[in-house]
């Protein structure tokens, strides 16, 4: 009788206890790091050391084929939250809904911390090191969302035995901020951080850049950037492993696009698309290295596997750690709208080749952007080609007046993405095959960035971006070259261009 009470006792209790303790599931935290390339030892890179990225690395599995299908913030950031591409869900330009005019998501799209929050995760958007309390890390859909998809900004404040579902924004190569000064000042706390931060002397820049002093400077304090995200690596790390929680804990490390620079970010090339993704955790095979092509939009799909949850039948994204995973033969992105400036550009990438499609071919290589032609290399950039002192090749790659409306690399003779093929006959079978898979992509997905952006839509985002310029005191000749772009923009979609 005594068993019998102790043992009705003990059930009872244990009925009163929080779901998530009675399965023990993964904590899942995601490193979110904004416009960087995979400039880390553990993916080639010499002139810097990167333990921490190495260290993850090691203990999981690191892909060397991750592309974003989109190159720029808040695009990339819409889709990868969602698992779906972001031309798919409305999302596909840049800064976009911000006005009176608001993006929704289709019908039955629910956003990957939604997911977690009802499975019993507790679930943060944070940065690091943490913001004060209560104040979110970077999300910048282009979407509407609810706030109380995140019950804060850090884990810190779940119920006992609750796992959770984190994500660490951090700002990665935008410390080194835009200007000569801000560079040096960045590189000048790096000296005292590392006892030195890295010289001119180590940089090698991509061939079609031309090595001009300020690309140099810049190049080397990116590069520091690089090193002071790998020591935030490993403070999550060491966090973790103080709370007792590294153990059941796995962590996805990422970029939201690559490197901001001229041919980067915003960019189809593989230094706007490439970034480095690093998986480690219980469950990883460790010192594992991939090379088949995945995708951003992934990170979703496979984090819900990894934590036993349903992935749900509409991503796109794909659990690309899941027993039963096929591999693919390309991946793709898009470029359309960033802030004020029109663009409309589509991609596909296989293991050797990349097809571009520039549906406004008539617009120069690089258009005017005022977020961009701020930057100390750009306004570097653009002087020397005034200057006439760029050779032939950066003067064809970045100052072209017009645009092939195809292009087509052989990745494998030619990384760096220097020399078309879409004319030459030898290629004429793989861009047609090419052609037809970036069509068939567009249709299969429903591309949305078929049809351009409504004036109202475009109207209602140019008074919010601009009104916050303003409110926040702007630079009143940078806010007149945004205002002179909107009416370029205006100018050339009604002359056809």
């Amino acid at each position: 009788m005594i068993f019998r009470v102790l043992a009705v006792l003990f059930l009872s209790c244990a009925a009163l206890q929080p779901t998530f303790a009675a399965a023990v599931r993964p904590n899942i935290v995601w490193i979110i790091v904004d416009d960087m390339s995979a400039h880390f030892s553990c993916y080639g890179e010499t002139a810097i050391e990167t333990p921490n990225v190495d260290r993850l690395a090691a203990n999981g599995v690191r892909f060397t084929n991750a592309y974003v299908t989109a190159p720029v913030c808040s695009t990339c950031r819409s889709a990868f939250i969602t698992g779906m591409y972001q031309t798919s869900i409305g999302a596909h330009h840049h800064r976009s809904g911000r006005g009176a005019r608001k993006i929704h998501l289709p019908d039955g799209i629910v956003t990957v911390p939604k997911i977690f929050q009802d499975a019993g995760y507790h679930t943060s958007l944070g940065g690091w090191p943490n913001t004060r309390k209560g104040r979110f890390g970077k999300s910048d859909y282009n979407f509407e969302w609810d706030a109380s998809i995140y019950d804060g900004n850090d884990w810190s404040d779940r119920k006992p035995g609750q796992p959770f579902f984190a994500q660490i924004q951090t700002p990665g190569a935008k410390r080194r901020g835009g200007s000569m000064e801000s560079a040096a000042k960045f590189q000048a706390r790096c000296a005292e951080i590392f006892g030195a931060a890295t010289p001119i002397s180590k940089v090698t820049l991509p061939p079609y850049y031309p090595n001009d002093p300020v690309l140099l400077a810049d190049w080397a304090a990116y590069l520091d950037c690089c090193r002071y995200t790998d020591r935030l690596v490993g403070e999550v790390v060491e966090r973790l492993k103080d709370e007792g929680e590294l153990e059941n804990t796995i962590i996805l490390f990422m970029t939201d696009h690559g490197i901001s620079h001229a041919r980067g970010k915003q960019f189809l090339y593989d230094e706007g698309i490439h970034v480095p993704l690093v998986i480690a955790g219980p469950g990883i095979e460790a010192g594992r290295t991939r090379s088949d092509l995945v995708e951003h939009i992934d990170i979703g799909p496979l984090s819900l596997g990894l934590a036993g949850l349903e992935i749900p039948g509409y991503m796109q994204g794909r659990d690309i750690l899941a027993k039963d995973y096929e591999s693919r033969d390309a991946v793709f992105s898009a470029r359309d709208r960033c802030d004020e400036t029109v663009e409309h550009l589509r991609c596909v990438r296989t293991d050797r080749f990349k097809y571009i499609r520039n549906f406004l071919p008539e617009r120069p290589l690089l258009q005017p952007c005022a977020y961009k032609d701020k930057k100390s290399i750009l306004v570097a950039l653009r002087a020397a080609n005034e200057a006439g002192t760029l050779n032939d090749v950066h003067k064809k790659l970045l100052f072209s007046a017009v645009r092939a409306p195809e292009e087509l690399y052989d990745l494998q003779v030619d990384p760096h993405e220097l020399n078309n093929l879409a004319d030459n006959p030898q290629h004429a079978k793989t861009l047609t095959e090419l052609r037809h898979r970036l069509d068939r992509w567009m249709d299969e997905t429903n591309d949305l960035g078929r049809q351009p952006e409504t004036a109202l839509m475009y109207d209602s985002d140019m008074k919010v971006y601009v009104d916050g310029l303003r409110a926040r005191k702007q630079d009143p000749a940078h806010l007149q070259i945004i205002l002179d772009n909107i009416a370029l923009m205006k100018k050339w979609q009604a002359e056809g261009k």
